[in-house]
């Protein structure tokens, strides 16, 4: 049996995927040596390792079963998950505010197994598979802000207003998406230049209680403002000292790098196996490997891209856009931010950056892509043995 017999979908895609995961046990495992020397000895680097790999592992199968799921019925799941995934950011928004020394209001301990699990980026994908099914039930009506401020509009509220004091660039990543899929589903502009208007507005107002009663939100506005003056080149010393790190590995790398597991700032480069594993991977493989891993990115859009303009219905389309491009972005933002062009943000370097609950969300939005894919790919051979094509339109068909 062939691998293609077992996998539905866009092999491309596919590829894509299985080629990130592979790449990134090569910075990984460099980049771990720092953990593995504050937390347990040189030695101790080949369980991080194992680590990556079995949530690499469980990412691969949860993109293989999401992929084998009807995409039709993501709608009726975004339905019945909203309230839960609310219950759950409540939940995690309230239970203190540090866990193992860090900020707990953006993770979720699973009891039992001890897995810290970050609610953020399970709700993202619901909420935006939510957004994408309402926008679909209303393709063919007369849209007007009242009708859509319930249904539409509360869940997107309440949503960001659960993430935004914990996580502001995840936030923005999610409110952008909304916009994108809004316009994509033929929502009136006038209605959307009033959503922005509200969101900025509701932005600064946030702010302005975070600064004037500084318990309620402890430390979450002075980071987004110290990462944005840090930045300007007027930051507080850690965040600098991330910065500089970063910009020295860059430096060291030039047009070919220093050799896979050379690097030298990984030993002093916090979160260097992943919010700066990009950094790392430019000083070992140079500006080169960075750009291939560019390319890659881009190509994973072209994919995506190709699946939403293919798709069979206007909801398909939506998810697509909906959780796949995401993923693009997010990479994107994790590269500016390694490479000095974005203030820091905490977003990871998808299928590359080590982590758990961040490498299964996107193994499950990657998984709905590849089930609208293997869709049009029924579709596509229906037709094919009911009307032979010819061999331009078949490959045609098959871009």
């Amino acid at each position: 049996m062939r691998v293609k017999d077992y996998i539905k979908g866009d092999l491309f895609l596919w590829a894509l995927v299985v080629a990130l995961s592979v790449f990134s046990f090569l910075p990984v495992y460099s980049a771990s040596t720092n953990l593995a020397y504050l937390h347990g000895g040189e030695g101790e680097t080949a369980s991080y390792l194992i680590r990556h790999a079995f949530h690499l592992g469980m990412g691969i199968l949860v993109v293989y079963l999401a992929h084998k799921i009807p995409y039709n019925y993501f709608k009726a799941l975004s339905l019945l998950a909203l309230p839960v995934i609310v219950i759950l950011l409540v939940f995690t928004a309230f239970q203190g505010n540090q866990m193992d020394g860090a900020n707990a209001n953006r993770w979720l301990r699973i009891p039992m197994i001890g897995i810290g699990f970050q609610t953020s980026t399970l709700a993202s994908v619901v909420l935006l598979v939510y957004v994408a099914k309402y926008l679909n039930s209303i393709k063919d009506k007369v849209i007007t802000f009242k009708q859509s401020l319930v249904p539409l509009w509360l869940p997107v509220s309440i949503v960001l207003g659960l993430i935004l004091p914990a996580n502001f660039s995840t936030t923005a990543l999610i409110f952008a998406t909304v916009l994108l899929l809004c316009f994509i589903g033929g929502y009136p502009w006038k209605y959307l230049v009033a959503i922005i208007g509200a969101g900025i507005f509701s932005l600064l107002i946030f702010m302005g209680t975070a600064k004037l009663l500084p318990g309620v939100f402890p430390n979450r506005v002075d980071t987004w403002v110290s990462r944005v003056e840090t930045f300007m080149g007027d930051g507080n010393s850690d965040t600098m000292y991330q910065v500089d790190k970063a910009k020295t590995a860059i430096s060291t790398g030039e047009l070919f790098g220093v050799g896979p597991g050379k690097s030298q700032q990984k030993y002093f480069l916090p979160q260097s196996s992943s919010d700066f594993i990009y950094a790392i991977i430019i000083e070992e493989y140079g500006a080169a490997g960075g750009i291939v891993i560019v390319l890659v990115y881009m190509l994973v859009l072209f994919r995506l891209s190709i699946i939403a303009y293919k798709a069979d219905t206007l909801f398909g389309t939506l998810v697509v856009v909906g959780v796949g491009f995401p993923i693009v972005l997010q990479a994107l933002i994790n590269m500016c931010v390694a490479v000095n062009i974005l203030p820091v943000t905490g977003q990871t370097l998808p299928f590359i950056s080590s982590g758990g609950t961040s490498i299964w969300m996107t193994a499950l939005a990657i998984g709905i892509v590849l089930s609208v894919s293997a869709k049009r790919e029924v579709l596509r051979t229906q037709a094919l043995e009911e009307d032979d094509m010819n061999p331009l339109d078949i490959l045609s068909e098959a871009l």
